[in-house]
This record gives structure tokens, C-alpha cells and sequence, in this order.
């Protein structure tokens, strides 16, 4: 009997540690991946880690439709194990159903709620579109499983552009002023006086001349003008249409970048552009204490061509991928899959995507 105590003491010290140890590891799990507090999780995994995923759009957003015949995601951007479909006859075999917010929140189209839902399917909700825009979402609570968003939190991210390496680097220009006859550019249509960007462009106007195109200036530009004009200025303003936590759009990306204007950047925090654009190669609005004083120095960085050149360094080591095809970005849900290890639902949509 001694001797069997004795045996059964360190049995239950080692089961005692062995309890403690998980406990602590579990709670190292939950910091490192986070438990955010608008999300229910369960222990469901998602479908297809190791098969082929098949994503169902259920209606094109803005009814603008392309094809999806074939291997499109392989054939296209070389995305593999993602079958993209917009037939909903899939809709009992897809893992994941993808609804755009716009024709949802304007009445256009219906969520499949009277449809038997399959169990472990998932429904994301996709919008590009700033929080402002984005209409009343109360309705949808407790319904998504996955965000799709521009958003550098969402389960899936689908940026507006982002940087990819040269193969080998280019040099610049001997002088990249060359071209350049207007100091300021802004191409606007949306124009709303309660936007920030119109006082800023007012008060800016007034230190420095800024020439504006778009239909609201009664100078539109064809598609195949854009750049070629945005080129000959020194500096683009890149205004969002609403301030909003990483909703940085293709007036940084295409018109400022690819039209070769040094960006002047009106939207998100300095450290969210910091976080996807290049070094030294924007100037926001929030640097100066006033815009006058970015008048000022936007006048004295078009007379130094040095230092103006530096804005451009970053392109001989980067060039800039946009994103503007539905299907590219819906095939990323597949490639970005294998990331989302729990599947969760939304219990507060609206919140989330107001989260600041």
C-alpha cells in the first residue's frame, strides 16, 4: 500500500503540470491570434484547406458581369484550387457565398435567406466602399461569416494597389520635371461642399494655383487623357471622398503613381499610408500646421529639382499593381483562405465596419 502512494503522488504532480501547461498555452493562442470582441467563434474549421474552394457570387456588383467559363482564377492570375462561379444552382455545393453591399443595402437584391442554408457554408460580405457609404447594416447582423474589404483587417483583403518588386531595378529620368506645366492637378466629379477635401482644396487654392478637371469643372477628360494630363503636374491631390481607417483608392494608386505626380494625400492616418505605400513618396495634408503652410512648401519643393526627384526614387525597386478586375479579387478569397482558421459570424456588421 506505501509503495503504491508513493507511485500515485508523482502520477498526480505531473497530470497537475501537464493541466497547468496547456491552460497557459491556450491563453498564448488567444493573445497571438486575437479574439475580437464584435465576433462569435466557434470550432468549425473552414471546408477546402487541402481541396479545391468554390466561391459563388451571387449577383455582379453593379451589374457589371464577366465571364467565368474555365479555370478562370488559374487561367487569369494563376490562383489554383478556386473554382469561381456566378450560376446559383452551386449554391447547395459552394463553401463560400459572396454578397456585394451595395445592391444589398439599396434594395436590388435579396439575401437566399428562405433557401436551406448548407452546413458550413459561408457568406461574406464584400464592399469597397468607405464606411460612409456603405449604408445602414444593422440588418445584417449575426448573418456573415467573412468581410471582404479593402481593409487591411478584413478576412480578406483586396486593396485598391499595392507595391510589387521590379526584377531589376530601373533608373529615373536625368530630369523628371521635364513635361511638367502645372504646379497643382485635382480631377474631381463628386463634388460636395461638406466634404473635408473641398475646404482644403479652397483654402489651398488660395495660396497656390490648382487646376482642376472633371465634370464638375466643366473640363471632363477621356479615359485615355487622364494620365497623359495628370503627368505634366507637379503634384496630383489624391482627396478621398470620406476619411476612413485604410481607404486609400486608385487616386493614389493610378492617377497619382502611374500618372507620375508626386501625391498630395487627403483620407486615412499617415501611418496607414505609411503601411502600404512607399517611402518618402506622398505628402499628406496632416503634416503641416496649416494649408497654407503646405502651399508654401509644395511652391518651394517644384523650384528644388533634387529633392522633388527623391518623391520618384521608390520606382526604380517598385512598380504599382492595381486591382480593378471583380474576378482577381474574388479569386484572392481562395489564396487568402488558408489564413482564416476559425469560422465566426458578425454579430455587429455595422460596428465593425465603423470600427475607427
Amino acid at each position: 500500500m506505501m509503495g503504491g502512494e508513493n507511485i500515485e503522488k508523482p502520477i498526480s504532480g505531473f497530470l497537475k503540470k501537464f493541466f497547468v501547461i496547456c491552460i497557459l498555452l491556450s491563453l498564448m493562442l488567444y493573445v497571438y491570434h486575437g479574439w475580437p470582441r464584435s465576433y462569435n467563434y466557434s470550432t468549425y474549421g473552414h471546408l477546402s484547406i487541402n481541396g479545391s474552394l468554390t466561391v459563388l457570387l451571387w449577383y455582379w456588383p453593379f451589374g457589371q458581369s464577366s465571364g467565368v467559363g474555365g479555370d478562370v482564377c488559374w487561367d487569369l492570375f494563376h490562383i489554383p484550387h478556386c473554382k469561381l462561379v456566378d450560376d446559383r444552382s452551386y449554391f447547395s455545393s459552394a463553401d463560400i457565398v459572396v454578397f456585394h453591399n451595395s445592391e444589398l443595402v439599396r434594395g436590388g437584391q435579396k439575401l437566399p435567406t428562405d433557401l436551406p442554408r448548407p452546413q458550413g457554408q459561408r457568406w461574406a460580405w464584400m464592399s469597397l466602399e468607405s464606411p460612409a457609404n456603405n449604408g445602414n447594416l444593422r440588418p445584417f447582423a449575426n448573418i456573415f461569416n467573412m468581410t471582404i474589404s479593402y481593409r487591411r483587417d478584413a478576412d480578406v483583403t483586396v486593396p485598391y494597389g499595392k507595391l510589387l518588386p521590379k526584377e531589376e531595378e530601373t533608373p529615373l529620368p536625368e530630369d523628371i520635371t521635364a513635361n511638367k506645366t502645372s504646379l497643382v492637378c485635382w480631377v474631381v466629379s463628386n463634388y460636395q461642399s461638406h466634404h473635408k477635401r473641398t475646404q482644403v482644396y479652397k483654402e489651398l487654392n488660395a495660396v497656390v494655383p490648382v487646376q482642376v478637371y472633371g465634370s464638375w469643372a466643366n473640363k471632363p477628360l477621356a479615359s485615355s487623357d487622364l494620365l497623359p494630363t495628370i503627368s505634366r503636374c507637379y503634384f496630383y491631390l489624391a482627396f478621398e471622398n470620406s476619411v476612413a481607417k485604410d481607404y486609400i483608392t486608385e487616386k493614389l494608386w493610378k492617377n497619382s503613381y502611374e500618372g507620375g505626380a508626386v501625391p498630395v494625400v487627403l483620407g486615412p492616418s499617415i501611418r496607414d499610408y505609411k503601411a502600404v505605400a512607399p517611402p518618402h513618396s506622398f505628402i499628406h495634408v496632416n503634416e503641416f500646421a496649416s494649408v497654407k503652410e503646405l502651399g508654401e512648401y509644395l511652391k518651394e519643393l517644384a523650384k528644388d529639382k533634387k529633392r522633388y526627384a527623391e518623391y520618384f526614387s521608390w520606382k526604380q525597386q517598385w512598380r504599382v499593381k492595381r486591382y480593378a478586375d471583380w474576378r482577381e479579387r474574388l479569386c484572392n478569397v481562395c489564396s487568402q483562405n488558408s489564413s482564416l482558421l476559425y469560422r465566426k459570424t458578425y454579430s455587429d456588421l455595422e460596428a465593425w465596419d465603423k470600427e475607427p
